[in-house]
């Protein structure tokens, strides 16, 4: 099984995609997967190429991504000037251009399930979006990679997206960080989207409880509580033809689910009880992380913690690297 790395795990570097390409061959990687647009310098064609023809040389695979591509959704970037599908045009026409057989997108995120319109209205946008864009993604080969993303879809309401637009040509771009945002356990995400993973975003994670209903941070690989070695044998097992693909996000603070609450419950009318009940069973028997991490907000970070957060980023991925092809046996 080939390993991959989502960029947005070393985001703090601000490489171009050159050098983006030259590190992650270094420390070992057969894929990487550019989450958004940063790291290239242009969007014409003969630059895209350019990165494409350096990918090649060192033997690496490249998966391209977006953002939202739900007009519906508090996520979508309006300000781009263009309509959801027109967006999802142009970087299909540049996944091609970079030989990526997948283009990873999502719907939006946790805040959408708190809108005044109901998260079914987001999904039915989302499809929307997808079948107009069926016959260039078709033709291309190209798949539309949906991710549960950030709070927004549980996994059988993903794939319940994936079926209505058509799995012929969109299929799930797989996270075990965020299942949790949206209380389930990573195991029961991969049960309903195993049949559709096209791409991965893995990472390990901890969850322990609090008084108000749980806690969560995301850690480096194999610093987790969440079952990550026996969910990689499952996910191996059930999609060995794709990439296990990492996104490392380190340095954030513990988040807390308050699902002890009444108010918690708004955002989930059609939870299922059984499927909550494996969640709180990892709960339950999870403890804090108590290893060293550099934890750091959202603004006004210090030029010193910025530095740390730089350094942290190479060394939590290359560890989790270790862990992949040590432990787990991922990696060609």
């Amino acid at each position: 099984m080939k390993l991959g790395v989502d960029i947005y795990s070393i985001r703090s570097q601000e490489w171009n995609a050159f050098e983006y390409l030259d590190y992650c061959k270094k420390i070992g990687f057969d894929v990487v997967h550019f989450s958004d647009l940063r790291p290239f310098e242009s969007t014409e064609d003969s630059y895209m190429k350019e990165v494409k023809a350096h990918a090649d040389e060192l033997d690496l695979d490249i998966e391209a991504g977006m953002g939202s591509i739900c007009p519906t959704s508090t996520s979508f970037r309006k300000d781009k000037g263009m309509t959801a599908v027109e967006q999802v045009k142009q970087m299909l026409h540049m996944a091609n251009i970079l030989g990526s057989p997948v283009l990873r997108c999502f719907l939006g995120s946790f805040a959408d399930r708190k809108t005044e319109q109901p998260l079914e209205t987001h999904i039915q946008s989302t499809i929307e979006t997808c079948k107009a864009v069926k016959e260039m993604a078709l033709e291309l080969g190209i798949k539309l990679a949906v991710e549960n993303h950030a709070g927004d879809m549980q996994g059988w309401e993903l794939a319940m997206l994936i079926e209505k637009a058509g799995p012929d040509y969109v299929g799930a771009c797989l996270d075990t960080g965020n299942p949790l945002s949206v209380i389930e356990d990573p195991a029961v995400t991969l049960k309903h989207l195993a049949p559709y993973v096209v791409t991965s975003h893995i990472r390990d994670c901890v969850l322990w409880s609090h008084p108000r209903g749980a806690a969560i941070q995301w850690v480096a690989m194999g610093d987790g509580n969440i079952g990550i070695k026996d969910w990689a044998e499952q996910y191996k097992a059930q999609c060995p033809n794709v990439p296990f693909t990492l996104e490392i996000i380190t340095g954030s603070p513990p988040r807390v689910l308050n699902y002890l609450e009444e108010d918690f419950w708004s955002a989930f009318p059609n939870a299922r009880a059984s499927e909550f009940a494996c969640f709180e069973r990892l709960v339950r028997k999870g403890l804090p992380f108590m290893g060293t991490m550099v934890t750091v907000g959202d603004s006004d970070i210090p030029p010193e913690y910025q530095a740390a957060q730089i350094a942290q980023q190479r060394f939590d991925l290359e560890r989790s690297v270790k862990y992949c092809r040590k432990v787990l046996g991922v990696g060609e």
